[in-house]
């Protein structure tokens, strides 16, 4: 089996990433199903299982690197992807090669056979990063959830140490207390076994984690915090304090006061892997070759395009924050915006600060689930906006790069599927140029 013909055999199971408000009736037992005729690879590693309403994959990666800087072989899992399907699955924080992705969904169309119940296509990618982590025999896997945590393929595994970053605004009809029933999906990836590391703050929420009764629990704000979180030229400078010890002037590579706190999280999640402090000098290797792509990257100067893949209200806000707090330019701001369905465009175009951009430009992401250009543009009308619509992405991007001055800033944002499908159009410009 080829790359593409692996391709082919994943997009013949269904796809509930493209489809809206598929969390219910979800089971971990074609999963199960699957790790038993695999000989449960899953169960070969110990596992940092990380889910939250935002920063999960920041997290993850950011622990990725402060484990291997320990020395450490590190397997990363994380979704949804960018550009490629193999960005999903890395070793070392490298994406897995084209053979290898295709030999691992070979392995599983060849057990699907005796499979009792069919896999869905986000199944088989899990399936396959479990197996090609216990044959690469990695010291330890990192692993994003993709949907909530309790029923999501991820949650056979038995994490070590699970992480829940926060609870926000995304994958809610916001219907009584929902807050409650978001968190209580997420607290399933907790184990009798695990050690908890809680990012979530709100005292009420609390107990519905502490409930699934953890081996330990680690509360920010109680047991680790961070102490400071200043902005620096390139990141952020952050103090952290956790049970072990205090690290001071922290330097991380990457946009935005919710980074800092991402890495607080990836610290606190570390060091509880190791249960103990950690050497200040290897943690700060370890942030600094941190990377995290198209969550507020810069790709281009002159003009500074920006891409991040904000999708939810609360993200919204972490780039608009971002974007005021650092990011001052002396020319004019250009929008490129596109979002999927479920979310309410008036909200997150307002949590965006869409009005305070000289230009707006909508765009359909490349997603069954993407909200029509037209539509969302409709409603920035409503709020006294005026929008171009784009017929396609390149259209837009091209639009805004052709307007922008080398003064000005483009931010491209709203969802990840624009996201990554605009960096892939940036990606060609500069092939072209060469």
């Amino acid at each position: 089996m080829n790359f593409d013909e692996a391709l082919a055999y994943l997009d013949a199971h269904i796809n509930l990433e493209v489809r809206t408000g598929v969390y219910e009736g979800l089971s971990l037992d074609a999963m199960a199903d699957i790790a038993r005729l695999w000989g449960d690879p899953h169960t070969a590693y110990p596992v940092i299982h990380i889910t939250g309403t935002n920063g999960k994959g920041s997290t993850a990666r950011m622990a990725t690197r402060l484990l291997m800087a320990h020395g450490l072989k590190v397997g990363t899992y994380t979704s949804p992807h960018l550009e490629r399907y193999n960005e999903r699955i890395r070793i070392d924080d490298v994406e897995i090669d084209d053979g290898r992705f295709a030999d691992a969904v070979e392995q599983l169309s060849m057990l699907e056979p005796m499979l009792q119940h069919r896999p869905s296509h986000f199944e088989c990618l899990t399936a396959c990063a479990f197996a090609i982590f216990a044959d690469e025999a990695v010291d330890v896997a990192v692993i994003e959830v993709g949907v909530m945590g309790r029923f999501d393929a991820t949650n056979i595994v038995t994490a070590d140490v699970a992480v829940i970053t926060n609870i926000g605004r995304d994958h809610t009809d916001f219907v009584g207390d929902w807050r409650r029933r978001i968190a209580e999906e997420k607290a399933g990836i907790i184990k009798p076994t695990s050690t908890l590391v809680l990012g979530e703050t709100d005292p009420v929420l609390r107990e519905v984690f502490l409930g699934e009764g953890p081996a330990a629990a680690l509360v920010a704000g109680e047991d680790f915090e961070l102490e400071a979180n200043r902005l620096a030229v390139g990141g952020r400078l952050i103090d952290v304090r956790t049970p072990f010890q205090r690290l001071t002037e922290l330097f991380v590579p990457l946009h935005g006061a919710h980074q800092g706190t991402n890495a607080m999280l990836a610290l606190m999640a570390t060091s509880a892997f190791f249960d103990r402090a950690l050497d200040p000098d290897v943690v700060a290797d370890g942030f600094a070759a941190a990377e995290v792509a198209g969550r507020f990257e810069v790709v281009r100067r002159n003009p500074l395009v920006i891409l991040d893949g904000a999708h939810n209200p609360d993200g919204a806000e972490a780039a608009a924050a971002v974007l005021e707090e650092g990011f001052a330019v002396e020319g004019r701001r250009i929008l490129v915006c596109g979002m999927l369905e479920g979310r309410d465009p008036h909200t997150m175009l307002q949590a965006l600060r869409a009005d305070r951009f000289d230009m707006v430009i909508t765009c359909t992401p490349t997603s069954p689930r993407a909200l029509p250009a037209d539509e969302l543009a409709l409603a920035a009308s409503s709020l006294g906006i005026v929008c171009r619509v784009a017929s396609t992405i390149e259209q837009g991007v091209g639009w805004a790069l052709a307007a922008a001055s080398p003064s000005d800033l483009v931010l491209v944002t709203g969802s990840l599927y624009l996201v990554g499908s605009a960096r892939s159009v940036l990606h060609s410009r500069v092939d072209e140029q060469r």
